[in-house]
């Protein structure tokens, strides 16, 4: 990303943690706040870094966005996401980084998409699937938001209906946020490369139950682990510093499971 703010860019208005403005920066638009109002034909061609001024005086810092403030902002979200948290986790458990590929199914409007496509960057590949034509409209737009979908294939497919449309020992890693995941373990085995990983994502346990009644029956995954992450924020003022009252607390369970590097002694 250029230093320089251009026409069409993203960026943030900051004057303080309260008072904050995700916008698209083009011409002829004003941004209008409670200190004022701030024609965007100004803030292009400045240096991220610099501030600018409203119709009243105040001044804001013209601020790049990080990757998770467009998407929390301007996304679309008609499905429950994966959160960071859980986000962060499955991308470090599974091994993912630039130049792997990766399988994601139950695309939604694309929240783990995204952070699946940042990583894989930038000679890796997203093969996201899902079933309903609707959701992955909204995945394609989201993506173009963040500018990643060129790291992106979005197929329209029932995987535990029709599997996967890709070779076997393919893919470095399988990302799943489906209702009845169980039924994929075959496939998910069959386009893993060796010493590939998976991760199931789940809300609820009974489902966590299902599926490792299912992995033993199944018994050719390895190190298999079962987690939930709690986020707690604190309070940043340094005389009221305690935990803030209000927490990210469950989400979702997180099975992870992986493809032996030697298949025949299993």
């Amino acid at each position: 990303m250029s230093d320089i703010v251009r026409e069409g860019d993203y960026v943030i208005l900051y004057h303080s943690p309260n008072l904050r403005f995700l916008t698209k920066v083009e011409k002829g638009r004003r941004l209008d706040t409670i200190k004022g109002s701030i024609i965007l034909d100004y803030v292009i061609g400045l240096e991220y870094g610099s501030k600018v001024k409203t119709s009243l005086g105040y001044e804001f810092v013209v601020t790049k966005p990080r990757i998770e403030d467009v998407m929390f902002e301007l996304y679309k979200r008609p499905t429950q996401v994966i959160y960071p948290k859980d986000a962060a986790y499955i991308i470090l458990k599974t091994g993912i980084g630039p130049g792997s590929i990766v399988i994601e199914a139950g695309v939604g409007s694309g929240f783990m998409t995204t952070f699946l496509a940042y990583y894989v960057r930038p000679n890796g590949k997203v093969y996201g699937y899902e079933k309903r034509p609707e959701f992955l409209e909204i995945a394609k737009k989201n993506l173009e938001k963040t500018g990643l979908l060129n790291w992106v294939e979005l197929k329209l497919r029932d995987v535990v209906e029709q599997g996967f449309d890709l070779p076997d020992n393919y893919v470095d890693a399988v990302v799943l946020d489906l209702g009845y995941p169980w039924e994929m373990l075959s496939e998910i085995y069959r386009v893993l490369k060796h010493g590939g990983s998976a991760a199931v994502y789940l809300p609820s346990i009974l489902q966590v139950y299902k599926m490792l009644d299912r992995l033993k029956q199944f018994n050719k995954f390895i190190d298999i682990e079962v987690v939930e992450i709690l986020l707690r924020n604190w309070k940043i003022i340094p005389e009221e510093l305690r935990p803030e009252t209000w927490m990210i607390a469950h989400t979702g369970f997180i099975i992870f499971m992986r493809k032996p590097w030697n298949f025949r002694n299993f």
